[in-house]
């Protein structure tokens, strides 16, 4: 046997006699492993592979975490992990791991083995951000309809108001604004058209060709004034200024029809949409 082979002996063999932790690192640096690339191949802390390797086991989270991660390392180092979880049991019957913070569950930041991965981590954010929204909108659902009652009320209590004082105030307005049999009656022409005015009596008031813009005003003592008409469609009539509808809308001959403001007051009343005709066309 040669001298390297007798050295490599003794070497585990007092390893052996120290415990797991010397064995663990005796395995590494025979695989020309450091402590990082250990770290970063089975995801354990660097700070956690050292206590193993010292065999100060009382610094690790709890008795499963420190035989599971020696497992993983001699796996990694080529050594026997049930071999490896034995002895890590044994040594640590006399000397139990000092818990932290009272549980052996305690997240270490610095263990990639624990780290969360990145998924979780992502679903609790999503998950935090559906209970944020559920809590606002249901805040806005409890206090929304508080908030809004006083508008809601206030609302009620002026409409009426405001509806019986517009409903008692049209009638007014509209007797003020509506023309009345003593208003002066003009026809005013929106084209060149022929027109002859007579009273009851059949004299006439007026005979004429009206061209666009012309206007005539029936006199305010005409007894039953008429018209004879080619042309109705062509003649806009005002009561007092106001405007009534004509007396046709067609080209159509009109004959005796009454156009004193009465008569053109009532006929609007009875049928503002029919042509009342006197004769043939």
């Amino acid at each position: 046997m040669s001298d390297e082979e007798n050295l490599e002996n003794e070497n585990a063999a007092a390893a052996a006699a120290d415990g797991v932790g010397p064995q663990l690192r005796a395995a590494r640096e025979a695989k020309g492993l450091s402590i990082e690339q250990v770290a970063a191949e089975t995801r354990i802390s660097s700070r956690h592979i050292e206590n193993i390797e010292a065999g100060d086991f009382s610094e690790l989270p709890g008795r499963t975490y420190a035989i599971g991660f020696a497992k993983t390392i001699a796996k990694t180092v080529g050594l026997d992990q049930g071999d490896v979880a034995a002895m890590v049991g044994a040594e640590m019957q006399d000397d139990a791991p000092r818990e932290r913070n009272g549980s052996g569950n305690t997240f270490e930041p610095g263990d990639p083995s624990r780290a969360p991965g990145g998924k979780l981590v992502w679903f609790s954010l999503f998950a935090v951000v559906l209970l944020l929204v559920g809590i606002f909108f249901a805040s806005r659902a409890l206090f929304a309809p508080a908030a809004e009652l006083p508008a809601l009320t206030e609302e009620e209590e002026v409409e009426p108001e405001g509806a019986n004082t517009t409903a008692d105030a049209a009638p007014g307005a509209a007797d003020a604004d509506a023309p009345s049999a003593g208003d002066p009656v003009v026809f005013t022409a929106e084209g060149e058209v022929w027109v002859r005015f007579y009273d009851a009596q059949s004299r006439v008031l007026s005979e004429q060709t009206l061209s666009e813009g012309d206007s005539y005003t029936i006199p305010a003592d005409a007894d039953g004034p008429r018209i004879i008409t080619g042309r109705p469609d062509l003649l806009a009539i005002t009561i007092g200024g106001r405007s009534v509808p004509k007396l046709s809308t067609e080209i159509e001959t009109l004959e005796d029809v009454e156009v004193s403001a009465g008569a053109l007051l009532s006929r609007q009343a009875t049928a503002p949409s029919d042509s009342e005709t006197g004769s043939v066309n």
